[in-house]
Order: C-alpha cells, then structure tokens, then sequence
C-alpha cells in the first residue's frame, strides 16, 4: 500500500513539472500599447472644433480621430489659444495642429503641412439692416476678428481699422453689443455663429479671399507627413472624410 502510494505522488510531481515547464514555453503575450498622437487645437471655431459641455467636438475633431485610428495611435488633443496651437505643432511641442489652418506662404516658412483637406473664404458678418453690404462698405468702420488668424491678416493688410479678439466668439459679441461694425471671420464659422443669433447677424455672400486648410507640422517632419497624407488620401477614398462633412453641414469640395 504504501509503495502506491509513493509511486502515485512521484507521477504526481512529474505532472505538475511538466505543466510548469509548458506554461514557461509559452509566453503571454501582453497587447502592444498603442502609440499616443499629440494635437493642439482651439476649440472656438465652430463647426470645425468647439466645446459641447467639456468635451471637445467638430469636423476636425472627427476628421483627426479618423487619422489617429488610421495611424494605429491613440489621439491626445490639448486645447489652447490659435496662436500658441500653431507654435506648438511649428516647435514640435505637439505632433500637429488641426484647428481650420489655412496653409498659405507665410506660415509654409516655418511648419509643415499636409495636403489640403477643406477649401474656405473669409466672410463678413453684420447686424441685420447694416449699412454694410459687401468689401467697399468695410471702409471707414471698426473690423473685429479672432487674433492670428488670415481674417486678421486680410483687415491688416487692407488697412482697416481692426480690433483682434481671442475668439471669434468674442468678436461676434462685439459685434452684437454695438462695439464694432463687423466681423470678418472664415465663412462656414461665420454661418455657424451667425445662425446662434437668432436673425441679429447676417453673413454677407461676397468671398473676401479663397483659402485652403491643412493640418500643421513641425517643417522638416517629412517621415510624418507623408503618414498622414495616406491616411487622408484613405479618409477620401473610403467616404469617411465626405461623411464628416456632411455631419457638420459643410461642402466636401476636397479631391
């Protein structure tokens, strides 16, 4: 009895080596964890990027969600001021900025950019019966506009008298409170911001200018670049860049 005994806790023994040396060979595999992608925006640009309570939404929004899952990335965004937005994608401080930058010769000289993903004009928002009814009305009167943008560079170079504002928001309520005579901001904004009025503001149809956006980059960052140019070239091609477009009511011109 006792020899049964012995012989069935040495099997035993020889059991448990065995499934310790069959654990050993086979390695679990933990998921690899998903590289983080950095982006600076300035969530006062309706529909492209805006606040619904704290969370942060809008057609760049998705559009850079899209690119991060594309890239197999998990997508960070940081909110800030426009112009801190574009020196942190310029100094690398964040991968890139996505916050309806338009990509014109100025700014090409010291960051990056994609291709071209949205085409858009500046516009000129007034009080319902203004007596200002297009470009040669601007003359003479006080021209509000958010700080660094393109809509303050067109009011700069044309010598208007301008008065900047952090926002395009806080423009609009200049414009409402009799503060100033108008708004030149970017025209699908300007709709946007126009329409919470309630029929106070219209949106004059004359394009001030004719103005491409594109995501922002440190200059010289070619290896990212061209990533995520594929993934907007597949964004395009599968539908999803058109879908974003329409959720937000605004025109997929983009080829």
């Amino acid at each position: 009895m006792k020899k049964f005994v012995k012989v069935t806790a040495l099997l035993m023994a020889l059991c448990m080596v065995l499934a310790l040396g069959a654990c050993a060979g086979k390695k679990t595999e933990e998921p690899a964890e998903k590289k983080t992608l950095t982006m600076a925006t300035n969530a006062e640009f309706k529909p492209f990027e805006y606040l619904e309570g704290e969370e942060i939404v809008g057609a760049d929004i998705d559009m850079a969600k899209a690119i991060a899952e594309k890239l197999g990335c998990e997508l960070e965004i940081t909110n800030i001021d426009f112009d801190a937005a574009l020196t942190g994608a310029s100094t690398g401080k964040y991968d890139m900025a996505v916050a309806g930058i338009t990509a014109n010769d100025e700014r090409r000289l010291s960051m990056g950019f994609s291709e071209d993903y949205y085409t858009a004009s500046q516009a000129i928002i007034v009080v319902k019966d203004s007596e200002i009814q297009g470009k040669d009305g601007l003359e003479g009167k006080t021209i509000a506009c958010q700080e660094g943008t393109t809509g303050e560079q067109f009011l700069i170079d044309g010598n208007y008298k301008t008065q900047s504002f952090k926002t395009a928001p806080e423009a609009v309520s200049a414009l409402t409170t009799g503060k100033v005579d108008a708004v030149v901001v970017d025209d699908a904004v300007a709709r946007a911001l126009s329409k919470e009025q309630e029929g106070a503001t219209v949106v004059l149809d004359e394009p001030l200018t004719q103005e491409a956006y594109a995501i922002a980059t440190k200059l010289g960052n070619d290896e990212f670049l061209t990533k995520i140019n594929d993934a907007l070239k597949a964004l395009k091609a599968d539908g999803t860049l058109k879908k974003i477009f329409e959720k937000y009511e605004l025109p997929f011109d983009a080829e």
